[in-house]
């Protein structure tokens, strides 16, 4: 079997190395986001960073990241999965790895894809200018916003307002359960506690929308790759006022000046909520990152 270990923070460097040298767009490649959801674990074999995690209450495997025998680096996955006795589900590939995989193992996978898993791909320009008609309704509710709020800023999320955009998101969650208890907000709430407690060792940005001293909204994420950054948290109390439409163009514009050779923001999947899907869509991504399982036809038991 691998020697799998718990993922630690102080992997970030060596996780984030392994990425660079081969770069992936979907959101499950985050450093930060496989430290913060569920239970991940990883080991370093051949040249490939090999990562275990559990979804649902069964264990997958991530494709191997790095550099190096790809073959091999399956071959020695799905032998772990083999010598402990579970099925071997691979999650979060991409049609390209689909294509590598039933190229290595001709007819012995079944794929399946899943839409509400799908990154939602923008191009930086696009949600930091707002331009065309498209984004009409959009500047329309910033052009709101800010007659609304003339003071309000964007400003970084630092350590002077981390304390008050955490209570934001503490109001946020207890807002929600009131509005939807049958809701579980269970797992999110609890990935956005770690996020703001490990903020600086996660390699997080964030912004926050201030006026008067008063944060109404935050936002905030991680570099995915050279040219790609990933939004992971973006609440704001208030959704009728133009609220989110600021924040959102708010954290594209900074991170627009502060990084330019950046130029998508992967603002993640809708987990099939409508109303999240709907949202996505009406800022006209400019494509979505197709997300797709694979298992052994010779396992029985499904992904």
């Amino acid at each position: 079997m691998i020697p799998f270990r718990k993922l630690d923070l102080d992997d970030r460097a060596c996780f984030e190395e392994h990425l660079m040298r081969s770069p992936k767009a979907s959101c499950e490649y985050s450093f930060a986001n496989v430290y913060l959801w569920g239970r991940k674990k990883i080991a370093e074999q051949g040249g490939f960073l090999l990562v275990q995690s559990q979804f649902d209450r069964k264990h997958v495997y991530l494709f191997p990241v790095g550099e190096g025998d790809l073959k091999e680096a399956l071959d020695t996955i799905i032998g772990d999965a083999a010598a402990r006795g579970i099925p071997f589900c691979l999650a979060a590939l991409t049609q390209r790895e689909c294509e590598w995989i039933e190229k290595l193992y001709p007819g012995k996978f079944r794929f399946h894809c899943d839409r509400d898993s799908y990154d939602y791909i923008y191009a930086m320009e696009d949600l930091a200018e707002l331009r065309g008609r498209k984004y009409q309704k959009k500047r329309n509710h910033l052009n709101r916003f800010r007659q609304n709020h003339p003071d309000a800023q964007i400003v970084p999320l630092d350590d002077g307002n981390l304390p008050a955009a955490f209570l934001l998101a503490q109001q946020w969650y207890q807002k929600r359960q009131r509005e939807d208890p049958n809701h579980d907000y269970y797992l999110e709430h609890l990935a956005l506690q770690r996020a703001f407690a490990f903020y600086r060792r996660l390699g997080m940005e964030g912004v926050v929308l201030m006026e008067q001293g008063v944060v109404l909204a935050f936002a905030m994420g991680s570099r995915l790759s050279a040219d790609t950054f990933d939004i992971h948290f973006e609440k704001a109390l208030d959704v009728e006022d133009g609220t989110y439409a600021a924040i959102n163009q708010g954290f594209a514009h900074y991170l627009q000046e502060k990084y330019p050779e950046i130029k998508w923001l992967n603002r993640e999947d809708d987990l099939g909520i409508a109303g999240l899907r709907q949202a996505k869509l009406s800022y006209c991504p400019d494509h979505m990152v197709e997300k797709c399982w694979a298992q052994l036809l010779e396992d029985e038991d499904d992904c």
